[in-house]
């Protein structure tokens, strides 16, 4: 995703514009775990709008759709049949996955850290059950949700996926079911370029310093967090989980999409997106 940079106001908690700095520098750097939920609340605050107006030809407006090559749970079925089951969807956004869910027949819950994206959801659907908390502090009872999903939502945002997963697996029943997407930890070794620049590693796989844009002020803008891919691993079976399969989608031939590094060119070479699919132990 490390394709941002931006100059502009964020909502305040009050619903008022709040003055964000002018960006001042992009790259690797130390990010500590409450700058980053700062950063990315007023972040994607400022951006739904934008972003989603840019993207929603391929995110759909009800469609659960787990990364850039375009696989599409309909399609897949990683969550199982979700027909009378609760769902929880872990960064939702705008709502697209949990909209295509209760379409699937599920009882669905929304969560995510950014109000402007909420705001887009509720905008299409003013009756869907929406929540706005950070991922590592899920609002909700402990085993009240069969299924959670979560697709390109909260994990390569938080400095602490430990505190996610074990929070999924606290409000998840026994025998429920945890996938999740994000960027394909190898593509942190290339540059964020969809052309022939991207096809050369110019950092190393093994640093796990995070992405951060920062401010005239100091301020962290936005910030992205890398993990490797036996790192990520670790991380569910630490939580409890059973990982069942890991899903490394192909791009199809055919699917002409540049989103940030991502295109026809980079995903008939390298992954894009790794789907992890999790069970807790019954």
């Amino acid at each position: 995703m490390r394709d941002h940079a931006r100059v502009a106001d964020s909502p305040s908690a009050a619903g008022q514009p709040a003055p964000r700095s002018a960006l001042a520098a992009a790259g690797y750097r130390d990010v500590d775990p409450g700058a980053t939920v700062r950063a990315n609340r007023g972040w994607w605050d400022e951006a739904a709008p934008g972003y989603l107006a840019e993207h929603a030809d391929h995110l759909g407006d009800r469609e659960l759709v787990w990364g850039p090559e375009g696989l599409r749970e309909a399609d897949a079925r990683l969550l199982g049949d979700v027909r009378g089951r609760r769902v929880l969807e872990v960064g939702c956004g705008a709502a697209q996955g949990s909209r295509w869910l209760v379409d699937a027949g599920a009882e669905v819950v929304g969560l995510d850290l950014s109000a402007g994206m909420l705001a887009q959801g509720r905008r299409a659907d003013p009756d869907l059950p929406l929540v706005q908390a950070d991922a590592g502090r899920i609002p909700l009872a402990d085993r009240s949700v069969d299924v959670a999903a979560s697709a390109y939502g909260a994990l390569p945002f938080t400095a602490e996926p430990e505190r996610v997963h074990a929070e999924v697996a606290r409000v998840l029943r026994p025998g429920g079911r945890w996938v999740f997407s994000l960027t394909h930890p190898v593509r942190w070794a290339f540059p964020d370029d969809p052309g022939e620049a991207g096809l050369t590693a110019t950092s190393s796989y093994f640093d796990t310093t995070p992405y951060a844009e920062t401010g005239e002020d100091g301020e962290v803008l936005y910030a992205e967090h890398h993990r490797t891919l036996g790192q990520r691993v670790r991380e569910v079976v630490a939580a409890g989980f059973d990982l069942v399969d890991l899903v490394e989608p192909r791009w199809p031939a055919g699917r002409d999409v540049v989103w940030g590094g991502w295109s026809p060119l980079r995903g008939r070479l390298l992954p894009g997106t790794a789907v992890f699919v999790c069970d807790l132990p019954a």
